[in-house]
């Protein structure tokens, strides 16, 4: 579909009314005065460019010469929402004029999520699946049958960009050779037995800064979305790629998340510096976590169910009663952000990596660290070259054998055994290697680096 261009007109000052709180967004009452203010002299019933007439409800969602422009339930997805919040000025809507205000885009955006209703009484127009999900029966455990790999997705049409965005988030199922490679407004998908790419999920809202996979590897997480603009955490079904749930409304883009095993919980947490947990039942929000003092980077429920860990830009790392969210640990030891962590496969150890260049194990039934490590990845000092190296450690997995894989600013890969003691190094040539993962049989190491490329190494026995 050929996406319809929107000439928004330069503005006529008219009173907008904002959302009322506890109220729904309409058509009527808060979406048409931003329109008559900002898009009407174009896009009226006394002109159409783009054959598109955003004047009435149902000449908006008629759509133009290119089609719908908006998307119930998916504002991402909604040509009018990317018009007006394109960060290209000669891109986005109204021309040569300054950008629509933020809370005005907001009122918009929150429209379109909830259903593009006419009015107050009139029903969303989201379908039920982007609002609720029912998680599988065998949430926590092995699939019974073969296990999830994707079949037949739909080819998408990529964002065109100059360059690779850095691997920012990368995920591996826990039973199949599946490998989620983040990208921009997509998530790429590999087969870890071939190395080879097998398809993509499109991702709309922007930039996944998050993948996680359930524990049953039925479900996709991920979590993005657009700096300062919007971001939310969206469950994909890994055999088809249809999206099952769009959880959260945040005003920044989601940097940390997880699901919990048993599919009923979501995590995510941001700049906003509260981790908010959301049932998947029904999106409503079940509790905040409010001790962090700066942005959430880490968030990872463990294993068994019971604790959610978080980490913030600040160093702070704490552990937290999974189900109702009481504090259980303060883990202080970090002193620059964390910007990884990963649970043990028996919820006993907590592995954390941060800016301070330290890698910890720790033991989350003591709250006390089992081993530390403070220079694992130690940067090599060029020739003329003075004054402290950065050394952070940028991610921390754990194979199913206790295994740890990390990477750092020392563009190194290394491989841990289950002691701490350091088994392999891997270099990453001309780029910095940002996140990792083992395959689920253990005998694949993988790293995503600062170019978005993507490294695979077979483990020695």
């Amino acid at each position: 579909m050929v996406a319809a261009t929107i000439l928004l007109a330069t503005p006529v000052k008219v009173v907008v009314a904002d959302k009322p709180k506890g109220d729904a967004v309409t058509f009527k009452d808060h979406v048409k005065p931003i329109l008559r203010q900002y898009c009407l002299k174009c896009h009226g019933n006394d002109e159409q460019n783009a054959d598109l007439n955003l004047q009435t409800y149902q000449t908006l969602l008629k759509g133009g010469s290119g089609g719908a422009v908006v998307k119930p339930g998916r504002p991402e997805a909604s040509v009018l929402f990317q018009a007006i919040t394109a960060t290209d000025d000669a891109a986005r809507m109204p021309p040569k004029s300054p950008p629509i205000p933020r809370k005005h885009v907001q009122v918009i955006r929150r429209w379109i999520a909830t259903g593009l209703r006419e009015t107050s009484v009139s029903k969303s127009l989201s379908p039920a699946s982007t609002i609720t999900f029912n998680p599988s029966a065998n949430a926590a455990k092995k699939p019974s049958g073969p296990p999830a790999m994707p079949v037949g997705l739909s080819v998408i049409k990529r964002p065109a960009t100059s360059r690779r965005l850095p691997v920012l988030a990368m995920a591996a199922s826990p039973w199949a050779p599946l490998l989620a490679v983040s990208a921009y407004q997509h998530v790429r998908l590999f087969d870890i037995t071939t190395r080879k790419e097998i398809g993509s999920l499109p991702f709309p809202e922007g930039v996944p800064y998050m993948l996680r996979f359930s524990r049953n590897g039925g479900v996709l997480l991920v979590a993005g979305g657009k700096p300062v603009q919007v971001g939310s955490v969206v469950l994909f079904d890994v055999r088809t790629g249809k999206r099952l749930a769009q959880l959260g409304d945040e005003l920044d883009a989601v940097m940390a998340a997880d699901i919990s095993p048993d599919q009923r919980l979501v995590a995510l947490g941001g700049s906003g510096r509260t981790v908010k947990v959301y049932s998947t039942a029904d999106a409503r929000l079940r509790y905040k976590l409010t001790r962090h003092t700066d942005w959430i980077t880490s968030l990872a429920f463990s294993p068994d169910g019971k604790q959610l860990a978080s980490g913030d830009r600040a160093g702070g790392l704490h552990l937290w009663d999974a189900g109702k969210g009481g504090l259980l640990f303060s883990l202080a030891s970090h002193q620059a952000s964390v910007r990884t962590i990963s649970w043990r496969s028996d919820s006993k150890v907590l592995a954390s990596g941060g800016e301070d260049g330290r890698l910890i194990w720790w033991n989350t039934e003591s709250g006390f660290s089992s081993i530390s490590n403070s220079n694992p990845h130690p940067p090599q000092r060029p020739s003329g070259v003075y004054g402290k190296l950065p050394n952070g450690v940028l991610a921390a997995r754990f194979g199913s054998d206790g295994s740890l894989f990390t990477c750092g600013r020392d563009s190194h890969a290394r491989f841990w055994n289950v002691s701490g003691k350091q088994l392999r190094t891997f270099k990453v040539e001309a780029a910095i290697p940002t996140q990792v993962a083992i395959s689920h049989d253990g005998k694949t190491l993988v790293a995503g680096d600062s170019t978005g490329h993507v490294h695979f190494w077979t483990r020695a026995k």
